[in-house]
């Protein structure tokens, strides 16, 4: 199996923590691509990773617009 590259090029911010491990947004660069927003499980040192979810610029403007229209009360 082939290894994936990443690098963390900005902490946005954690979304959860449960076991050590935290759910972050971060903007992640994948095998030298440019970074998309990642929201995923990290271990403490970000040196293991949960499964994930990735967003372009476009997906996350149109997540936003989503969530605005939500009531949470």
């Amino acid at each position: 199996m082939a290894e994936i590259k990443y690098e963390i090029t900005e902490e946005i911010g954690i979304l959860s923590e449960r076991s050590g491990w935290t759910k972050e947004l971060n903007m992640v660069s994948w095998n030298d691509r440019d970074p998309k927003f990642d929201i995923r499980d990290w271990s403490p040192d970000h040196s293991k990773m949960g499964k994930g979810i990735t967003l372009s610029i476009d997906e996350m403007k149109t997540m936003k617009e989503l969530l605005a229209r939500i009531d949470f009360d």
